[in-house]
């Protein structure tokens, strides 16, 4: 079965920054839907009239993955806001109760730095402004079921933390 949506992919991938450090990698394959929200539209695109067995070697520009960096999802909050237990890395969907009025709600943030007095936030995706290299294999491609297309998703995102979703 070639890959045309809606369908199911069984994909496995290695995903280096342009330096060819690995970011991400699986090489036990994961089912993603085609034609929904559970890929990057490059990713789909690039999927498209596929078989089982094809591997494909896609340059991504940050317009084409994770965006362009955005120094204005940069945040100072008062450290007060926060659980006393919180650590770098650290992530909240939306920002607590006490911070800036006028950053947007919906997003996922992360603890950049951590001050006795202030966190620094950000709301960019980890990726965001690298270009990124992927290099994916297709293990198999099948039908969706009725819930996968009511979801339109597998329920595995690649790389769930979308931007601008």
């Amino acid at each position: 079965m070639k890959v045309t949506p809606p369908c199911v992919v069984s994909l496995s991938w290695k995903l280096t920054d342009t330096l060819g450090d690995v970011l991400d990698a699986s090489d036990e394959p994961v089912e993603f839907f085609v034609g929904g929200r559970d890929l990057l539209a490059a990713i789909e695109q690039a999927l498209q009239g596929k078989e089982p067995g094809a591997r494909l070697d896609l340059h991504l520009e940050p317009k084409d993955a994770f965006g362009d960096f955005d120094d204005q999802l940069i945040f100072l909050e008062p450290r007060s806001a926060f659980p006393a237990e919180l650590e770098v890395g650290m992530a909240f969907e939306g920002l607590p109760p006490g911070c800036s009025a006028d950053a947007p709600r919906d997003r996922l943030y992360f603890v950049s730095e951590i001050y006795p007095e202030h966190v620094v936030l950000d709301g960019n995706h980890p990726l965001a402004g690298m270009a990124l290299r992927l290099q994916l294999t297709l293990h198999d491609v099948r039908e969706p079921t009725v819930d996968e297309v009511g979801r339109g998703s597998t329920g595995t995102g690649f790389f769930q933390i979308r931007v601008g979703d």
